[in-house]
């Protein structure tokens, strides 16, 4: 499904509507968890939007022109026609879950969406924030956006990383995806969070091939390289 429908775009600039379609602006940050976790979950709904980058590096997020649109300065944000703004990944996925419910990818009926509503937030606490926490605290690419940088604090996190994707490794010997049989946003979550590892200097051990395997597998998918 293209932007014809809803002629949304993607990051940095807020559209004004010409006729009567509602129009949607998306902010995004290029490859930064958030922003990718938005960029997936959109191409596996089939939804294609124009997009803008903010330049992160360049700080170009504490720019006044985007803090009128994201007072915390953070992507991605959605900006309706109306002038709404929409922050926050998960949020602007539930967004969209709610425009186009198929293929459901956060679950049907109580239990499914209880389950995977449970896995996306023991991925979001327990591996991407650590994760983002050792990265923000250790590169230097980040002593200007992470100010002060707590090495301490990096290493305490690199523990509990390891400690949480045995455990995850132990889930997935019995089933194809985090929270059951089908692709869901935790498998994005997942996803972006194991990717992210890399440039945090982080390693997923080879003994833990459950989820090695799990991995291979999300990572194969064609909506992995939005």
């Amino acid at each position: 499904m293209g932007c014809g429908r809803w002629n949304i775009q993607l990051i940095g600039c807020i559209i004004q509507s010409g006729g009567g379609a509602e129009r949607r602006c998306r902010h995004d940050g290029g490859r930064a968890p958030n922003p990718r976790r938005t960029r997936i979950f959109l191409a596996e709904k089939g939804i294609t939007l124009p997009t803008q980058q903010v330049d992160l590096m360049a700080l170009a997020q504490t720019s006044p022109a985007y803090a009128a649109i994201n007072p915390l300065k953070r992507v991605p944000a959605l900006v309706l026609d109306d002038g709404t703004v929409i922050t926050e990944s998960i949020a602007i996925c539930r967004y969209f879950e709610a425009l186009k419910p198929d293929p459901p990818m956060f679950g049907r009926g109580a239990l499914e969406v209880a389950r995977i509503e449970m896995w996306n937030r023991r991925l979001e606490l327990h591996l991407l924030f650590p994760v983002s926490h050792v990265f923000r605290n250790s590169h230097p690419a980040m002593k200007d956006m992470e100010v002060p940088q707590v090495p301490a604090w990096a290493e305490a996190n690199k523990p509990r990383i390891q400690e949480f994707i045995a455990l995850l490794d132990e889930e997935l010997k019995d089933r194809p995806f985090v929270a059951g049989n089908a692709f869901t946003v935790a498998d994005i979550t997942g996803l972006v969070a194991i990717d992210f590892m890399k440039p945090a200097k982080l390693a997923v051990p080879n003994e833990l091939k459950h989820l090695k395997r799990w991995h291979a597998d999300i990572a194969a998918r064609p909506s992995a390289a939005a």
